[in-house]
């Protein structure tokens, strides 16, 4: 069989944990920083973890990071 591809968009976006979490940046942090709140800004600071529907969209485009 030949190996599946990895999407080149999920290698630079997302990270895998050691226990098969996805990490991620915040969404909402590129421009627009004026008419956001102080509060989103810091709590968007670094990186989260993805809730277990989205995680699993992402885990088909990387197949071999599980």
């Amino acid at each position: 069989m030949p190996k599946m591809k990895t999407k080149s968009s999920a290698k630079k976006r997302f990270k895998m944990t050691a226990t098969g979490k996805v990490k991620a940046q915040a969404a909402g942090k590129r421009h627009g920083m004026i008419k956001r709140s102080n509060d989103f800004i810091r709590n968007a600071r670094g990186t989260m973890v993805l809730s277990e529907p989205d995680a699993r969209i992402v885990k088909t485009y990387m197949p071999y990071d599980r």
